[in-house]
C-alpha cells in the first residue's frame, strides 16, 4: 500500500464516521484535558522537591507541601475522570461504526450483481465482514484517544521543557529526533505487508470455506494431498507477510524505548552538570526527568498506533472496496408491477454472454402459454440454468427481451419479478432452524395445516414425524439429514410459496427413483394452472411436459411435446434413446 493509498483509506473511513463527529470532538477534549492535567503535575513535584530540599537545611514547610500534594492529586484525579469518560465514548462510537459497516456491508451484498460472486469467493467476502471490520473497530477505540492524547503530551511536555529549562530540553530533542526518522522509515517500508496481511487473510478464508464445504468430495478424491498443499501455499504467503508487517512495526517500540532511555541519561547528565555549577535546583532534574518520560513515551504511544493504523488502512481498503464495487440498477423509478399474473411467458431473440464477447445464449425464441409446463433439456453447458438466470433477472440480457404477460421484465422491478416465481434448484440449502421455519421462510400467513398438506404432498410428512421434535425439530449438526430429505424440505418451500410461476432445476436429482415418481405425481397436481419450467437431465421425467426446449449451443434445435419429438428422431430422440439403453444394459 502506497503512502497516498495510506492516507485515502483512512480518509475515507473519517469521512464514513462523521455522524460521529460531536462524540469524537467531545472525547478528543477530555483526552487533551486530561493530558494537560497530568502534564501539569511534574511543576508541581518540583515545587514539593524544592520545599524538602530547603527543608534540609532548615524547618519543611508542611503546609505548603500538603496544599501542593492536596492539588497534584486533585488533578491526577480529573485526568483520570476524563480518561474514563473519553474512553467509554470512543468504545460507544467505534462499535456503532463496526455495526453500521457490518450492516452496510450486509445490504451491500444485496444489491451486488451475481457476476461480482462469480470472481470472488464467499470466504473473503466473508473476512471483509468479520476480520476487516474488527480490524477497524479495535484501532478506532484504542488508537484514537491514545493519538490525542500523545500528541497532546508531546507538545504539552515539550512546552514544559522549554519553560523549565531549554539546554536540557535541546539535549532531549537530539536524543528523541533520530527516532522520528527512523520510525517513518519503518512506516513506509512495512505498510504494503499490513494490506498483503489483509489479502491473503482473506484468500486463507475463502480456501477454507470452500474445502470444509466440500469437504466430502475431498476426502473420495483423496484430494488431502492437493488441498493441504493449497493451504500451505497461502498460508505461507500469510506468514511471510504477517511476518514482515510485525517485524518492521515490532522494531518501533524498542526503539523508542532505547531513544527515550537514551534521552533520559543524556538529560540527567547534562541536569547533573547544571545542578553542580548552580543554574538550577535539584527540583528542575526530578521535574525534567519525568518530563523526559512524558516525552519519549508518547512517542512509543505513536508508534504502536501507526502500527495499528496501518492495519487498519489495509482492513478500510478492502472494506471501502467492497462497499464501492458496482451495485445493480437503481430501480426506485419502476413504479409498474405486475399483479394478478396469468402465466404467460415470451423470450424474443434473446442474446446472452457473461463474458460480452462470448455468448452462450444466441437469438433465443420462446413461448410459453399460462399454466403450461415447459421442459428445458439438453447436454450440459447448452444454456439451460442460464435461461432459468435470464429469466428471475439474475442476470440482464444483453440483447432481446422477455416478458411476462406481455410485460417486459426490464420495466419491472427486480423484486416484483422474483416474488412471480418459487424456485428448488439441484444445490439445496437449508438454515438453522425448525423444519417448518425452513419451509415457510419469509411466508407470511401460512398455518400449520398448510405445512402439512404441502409436506404430505411431496412424501415427506411421515419422516419429519419420526424427528424427536416434529415439525419444530431445529435443523443443526446433531440432526442428520440426506440429500433427498433436503430436496424435499426445499420442494415444500417452494409449494407452500405458491407463486404463479414455477422454476424446477434438476429438482430431483439427489432422490431416488420411487420418490421421484411419488413427487412427480405430486406436482402434477399442485402445478395445475401454474406455469413451470422444468431443466431435467432425467428425460423419462419430462414425457408429461406441455412443450419440450431442446437446446444445444445456446440455441432451440427442437421444440415439441415428447411424442412429437420421438416420432422426429433428432437430437432428442437420440438423448431419450440413449438413456433408455443406458437403463437396460443396466
Amino acid at each position: 500500500m502506497q503512502q497516498g493509498e495510506f492516507k485515502a483509506s483512512i480518509g475515507k473511513l473519517l469521512a464514513y464516521s462523521k455522524s460521529y463527529v460531536p462524540l469524537i470532538i467531545t472525547a478528543v477534549v477530555l483526552a487533551i484535558a486530561g493530558s494537560i492535567f497530568t502534564i501539569i503535575g511534574p511543576s508541581k513535584l518540583q515545587e514539593i522537591t524544592d520545599y524538602i530540599t530547603e527543608g534540609l537545611t532548615g524547618s519543611i514547610d508542611m503546609e505548603a507541601v500538603s496544599r501542593v500534594g492536596i492539588l497534584l492529586a486533585f488533578l491526577y484525579g480529573l485526568s483520570l475522570l476524563f480518561s474514563f469518560i473519553q474512553g467509554f465514548i470512543m468504545t460507544t462510537v467505534t462499535q456503532k461504526v463496526s455495526r453500521s459497516l457490518r450492516t452496510n456491508l450486509s445490504r451491500k451484498i444485496n444489491k451486488l450483481p451475481l457476476r461480482y460472486f462469480d470472481s470472488t469467493s464467499y470466504g473473503d467476502v466473508l473476512s471483509r465482514i468479520t476480520n476487516d471490520v474488527d480490524t477497524i473497530g479495535q484501532t478506532m477505540n484504542q488508537s484514537v484517544g491514545m493519538l490525542v492524547s500523545s500528541g497532546t503530551m508531546l507538545l504539552g511536555s515539550l512546552v514544559m521543557m522549554f519553560y523549565t529549562n531549554v539546554w536540557m530540553t535541546l539535549t532531549a530533542l537530539a536524543a528523541t529526533l533520530v527516532g522520528f526518522f527512523l520510525m517513518s522509515a519503518i512506516m513506509k517500508k512495512s505498510q504494503a505487508y499490513f494490506f498483503r496481511q489483509q489479502t491473503n487473510l482473506g484468500a486463507m478464508n475463502g480456501h477454507i470455506e470452500e474445502i470444509y464445504a466440500g469437504h466430502d468430495v475431498v476426502k473420495v478424491y483423496n484430494a488431502q494431498e492437493m488441498a493441504k498443499s493449497k493451504f500451505n501455499e497461502i498460508n505461507e504467503n500469510l506468514y511471510e507477510s504477517s511476518w514482515k508487517s510485525q517485524f518492521y512495526s515490532g522494531l518501533m517500540m524498542p526503539l523508542m524505548m532505547f531513544i527515550g532511555n537514551f534521552g533520559y541519561v543524556a538529560v540527567c547528565i547534562v541536569g547533573g552538570a547544571l545542578a553542580l555549577n548552580g543554574h538550577i535546583t535539584f527540583g528542575v532534574i526530578v521535574a525534567f526527568m519525568i518530563y523526559v518520560r512524558l516525552f519519549t513515551q508518547p512517542l512509543s504511544q505513536i508508534a504502536q498506533v501507526m502500527t495499528s493504523m496501518q492495519s487498519t488502512a489495509a482492513a478500510s481498503k478492502r472494506v471501502f472496496e467492497f462497499l464501492e464495487e458496482e451495485e445493480l440498477a437503481d430501480e426506485n423509478h419502476k413504479t409498474e408491477r405486475l399483479k394478478d399474473v396469468k402465466g404467460e411467458v415470451e423470450f424474443r431473440n434473446v442474446n446472452f454472454g457473461y463474458v460480452p464477447d462470448k455468448p452462450i445464449i444466441r437469438d433465443f425464441s420462446a413461448r410459453a402459454l399460462p399454466g403450461q409446463k415447459i421442459a428445458i433439456v439438453g447436454p450440459t453447458g447448452a444454456g439451460k440454468t442460464t435461461i432459468v438466470n435470464l429469466l428471475m433477472r439474475f442476470y440482464e440480457v444483453n440483447g432481446g427481451e422477455i416478458r411476462i404477460d406481455g410485460i417486459p421484465i426490464h420495466q419491472l422491478p427486480r423484486e416484483n419479478v422474483h416474488e412471480l416465481f418459487c424456485m428448488v434448484l439441484q444445490d439445496t440449502w437449508l438454515f438453522e432452524g425448525t423444519i417448518k421455519e425452513n419451509i415457510v421462510f419469509n411466508k407470511l400467513g401460512v398455518t400449520d395445516d398448510d405445512v402439512e398438506k404441502v409436506c404430505k404432498a411431496v412424501g415427506i410428512d411421515h419422516f419429519i414425524r419420526t424427528l424427536p421434535h416434529g415439525y419444530d425439530t431445529v435443523l443443526n449438526e446433531q440432526v442428520n439429514l440426506s440429500a433427498g430429505q433436503k430436496q424435499l424440505i426445499t420442494i415444500a418451500r417452494a409449494l407452500i410459496e405458491d407463486a404463479p410461476l414455477l422454476i424446477l432445476d434438476e429438482a430431483t436429482s439427489s432422490v431416488d427413483t420411487r420418490t421421484e415418481l411419488l413427487i412427480q405425481e405430486a406436482m402434477d397436481r399442485l402445478m395445475a394452472g401454474r406455469t413451470s419450467f422444468v431443466i431435467a437431465h432425467r428425460l423419462s421425467t419430462i414425457k408429461n411436459a406441455d412443450m419440450i426446449l431442446v437446446m444445444k449451443d445456446g440455441d432451440i434445435i427442437e421444440s415439441g411435446n415428447h411424442e412429437e419429438l420421438l416420432a422426429a428422431g433428432g437430437f432428442y430422440a437420440d438423448l431419450y434413446n440413449s438413456q433408455f439403453e443406458e437403463a437396460e444394459t443396466a
